[in-house]
């Protein structure tokens, strides 16, 4: 075989590698893509920003980038829209290169003041399931009910009931921050009580499978 017809034949193969790697690392992220499954944007800290830090404009094109992020990874009120946190406030100390949580605002913004309660209530903290898209939302002057689920009796249901109506969420945060960046969804809510609602939620965690809020109607 001539030179000129190896170095050809050499072209052919070369270029058949090619395709086929091309073809390989393709297929490879298809299949990494389908395990990964949907992604989703989430507003990311490019530089430590501390508590009580409002996030106007300025701040938040010097601090924050969006990411995509595999919607199975992502704490359950991670925040992505970079419009819905305009004038709101850090309530805790955020380092870089942390997602921004909705349990790491405050809420009001820059006119913002510590909750006032009438006599009869007093800020009660309750450790509670599911409430990541109440904690997105923000706390300050939202209402909830406070839904107790008991244990299943045996050949039977768990017995549901509200054992709080219209109490004001005065705070929420996850209540453990290291598994709510692993997806963790266990909060820890301040409400505003009367006694005989904060003794029937303290006797509710110690005895129920699980409390829940949702929003009042």
């Amino acid at each position: 075989m001539s030179r000129r017809a190896r170095s050809l034949a050499f072209a052919v193969l070369a270029a058949a590698c090619g395709i086929a790697s091309a073809g390989i690392a393709s297929s490879y992220r298809d299949r990494v893509d389908e395990q990964l499954g949907d992604v989703r944007p989430v507003l990311t800290l490019t530089r430590p920003l501390a508590a009580g830090t409002e996030l106007g404009r300025r701040v938040a094109a010097r601090s924050l980038t969006v990411r995509e992020v595999p919607a199975r990874f992502l704490p359950p009120d991670a925040i992505g829209d970079p419009e819905t946190i305009a004038g709101r406030r850090l309530g805790s100390a955020v380092p870089a290169g942390s997602y921004l949580l909705g349990s790491h605002l405050r809420s009001g913004g820059r006119r913002e003041r510590e909750p006032r309660l009438d006599g009869r209530r007093q800020p009660v903290e309750v450790t509670v399931s599911g409430a990541g898209a109440i904690a997105a939302a923000g706390a300050g002057r939202t209402a909830v009910d406070v839904v107790v689920a008991g244990e299943p009796v045996t050949g039977g249901r768990a017995r549901v009931r509200v054992a709080a109506r219209s109490v004001r969420l005065l705070a929420i945060a996850p209540a453990d921050p290291a598994a709510a960046t692993a997806g963790g969804d266990s909060w820890s809510a301040t409400l505003a009580l009367t006694r005989r609602q904060a003794l029937e939620l303290i006797e509710a965690e110690n005895f129920a499978r699980e409390i829940r809020l949702i929003p009042s109607s």
